[in-house]
């Protein structure tokens, strides 16, 4: 944890006599962390002397979550979505990405919150997934935190990976922009388990992503997880548009061929950069610097800030276009766009939710094979 600057830890009363609370603190042991009694010492807090900008991202927070361990992802009706489920078993990255959505997601829950009753929670959603054995469940653990930065204390991996592994109908995808594979690395499970990273051009990756790996330390561990067995998926979300872009995702795309076989690769995702509106200010305040906010942008039909429809067709239409020169057969989609923009900037559209959720799952059928 010592990379991320985590120097203080927080626990809920009601996490106090759990074997996951302690096992966590045992892990921990060797780091200089000081725990907060109260409450009202928390992150974010005049007590804790914490302004809520600063995200609390020293704070590690332990606390049992009382909500759905699975739910769908909080797509709109106004775009195409995949129709994802979202493994919950955290909130808040200890990564400072400037473009970062959890900095107005969480600005009022600040920290970093682990939630230590996943073996109970598991239980639940694998009999969710048992219940529709025709069903495929497309999950993942990289919606509100990174699925792998805190993997060395919380061992998440170790848990849920054999879980999912042995579901036929069912795969789990872990999303990170870290180096910390050693978890997935240890398991002895591989089937139904896709390890992704999200990935952007190098003069982002460098300049807006702030103790995130460089975008060749995550290719080198994308490389080693392939090589080890395991399928990968990728995620250029959000792309930006600003001068010498093109030259810029073009070398991502080189460096991609140099350190990845595209046969073992199952989906990849485009997005262009969007935001809620109250993210803007965080922005400004938090990362002054960034550039990330520089051009022009309108509200989208779901009330987010976006590009201009032609500047996201004109993204998706070069990368498209740089991808498949690489490889026919790399499962792309983009997040969250409409019909139109999906037809002019990939030549085709899945049409509705259910036309890509169709597209992705077949994708799963094609790499691991249909339900029995």
């Amino acid at each position: 944890m010592a990379e991320y600057g985590v120097r203080k830890f927080l626990i809920d009363k009601r996490a106090r006599g759990s074997p996951e609370t302690q096992e966590i603190l045992d892990r921990l042991g060797g780091t200089a962390l000081e725990e907060t009694a109260k409450r009202a010492a928390a992150p974010g807090s005049r007590e804790g002397n914490v302004s809520r900008t600063a995200m609390g991202k020293d704070f590690l927070h332990l606390l049992p979550y009382r909500g759905a361990f699975l739910k769908p992802c909080p797509g709109t009706r106004r775009y195409i979505c995949c129709g994802y489920q979202i493994l919950n078993i955290g909130t808040g990255c200890p990564l400072d990405c400037s473009y970062c959505i959890l900095q107005a997601y969480f600005k009022d829950q600040p920290g970093l919150r682990v939630f230590v009753n996943l073996k109970e929670g598991i239980e639940g959603v694998m009999n969710v997934i048992d219940s529709a054995p025709r069903r495929i469940f497309r999950v993942g653990t990289g919606e509100f935190t990174d699925s792998l930065a805190l993997d060395p204390v919380t061992r998440w991996s170790d848990l849920i990976i054999p879980k999912f592994s042995t579901r036929k109908n069912s795969v789990l995808e872990l999303k990170t922009k870290t180096t910390q594979i050693d978890g997935p690395l240890r398991s002895r499970y591989r089937e139904r388990i896709i390890i992704s990273w999200s990935l952007n051009s190098p003069s982002i990756a460098s300049g807006e992503e702030r103790k995130a790996a460089g975008l060749r330390k995550r290719l080198e561990a994308a490389a080693r997880c392939q090589s080890e067995g395991f399928v990968l998926g990728f995620h250029f979300d959000p792309l930006f548009h600003y001068p010498g872009w093109r030259e810029d995702y073009l070398r991502s795309v080189e460096m991609l061929d140099r350190y990845i076989d595209p046969a073992g690769i199952i989906w990849i995702s485009l997005g262009a950069f969007r935001f809620m509106p109250e993210l803007k200010p965080i922005i400004r305040k938090r990362h002054p610097a960034s550039r990330v906010l520089d051009g022009e942008f309108v509200p989208g039909l779901d009330g987010k800030l976006r590009y201009f429809k032609p500047i996201r067709i004109e993204l998706y239409g070069y990368m498209n276009e740089i991808l498949e020169k690489w490889s026919q057969d790399l499962g792309l989609y983009l997040c969250m766009e409409s019909d139109e923009v999906w037809r002019k900037g990939m030549g085709w559209s899945p049409g509705d939710n259910a036309g890509l959720g169709r597209y992705l799952d077949q994708r799963v059928i094609k790499v691991f094979g249909g339900i029995p």
